[in-house]
């Protein structure tokens, strides 16, 4: 029946990157897990969000910008009434997921020197979620990575 696997491992059409599962990575003894910057990993964290205690989601206000979104946002999580840091890590996509024990938070969330606030209340088995939008006339160029070939023409104009 070899032959038959193969013919059916043939007919399933695989994507033409792989794609893996965003690594789950650890700050102040929270486990948390970034991603969303492509629609495959995006519909990926929305689907596995309900299983984690918070989900951090990342956007400009503006639909001219949809599809943009903070690359690297600076993520602060104190508890509300304490002010006791509880989690900082940097996000590395649209969506942050974490592992949280029920309480309430302060969730700052810093990008290009404008910091938003939200409060955040984690129930036991209920995903909590808050949505942090920058508004639409927020400078995403200054805060975004290079495109590739902006890069490329980049080192090339340095080796001159």
């Amino acid at each position: 029946m070899v032959g038959g696997t193969a013919a059916v491992l043939g007919a399933l059409s695989l994507p033409a990157q792989a794609f893996s599962n965003p690594p789950i990575q650890m700050a102040q003894g929270v486990e948390y897990m970034c991603g969303g910057t492509n629609k495959t990993e995006a519909a990926f964290m929305q689907m596995v969000a309900p299983r984690w205690a918070a989900t951090l989601e990342f956007g400009i206000n503006d639909s001219k910008q949809k599809g943009q979104f903070p690359a690297r946002a600076k993520v602060q999580v104190r508890e509300k009434y304490t002010g006791r840091a509880v989690m900082e890590a940097q996000s590395q996509g649209p969506y942050m997921l974490a592992r949280l024990d029920p309480g309430a938070y302060d969730v700052n969330v810093t990008l290009g020197g404008l910091t938003l606030t939200q409060t955040l209340t984690v129930i036991a088995g209920v995903p909590a979620r808050a949505v942090f939008l920058w508004p639409s006339n927020f400078d995403m160029a200054s805060v975004l990575p290079p495109a590739p070939e902006t890069q490329a023409l980049a080192q090339t104009a340095a080796a001159r």
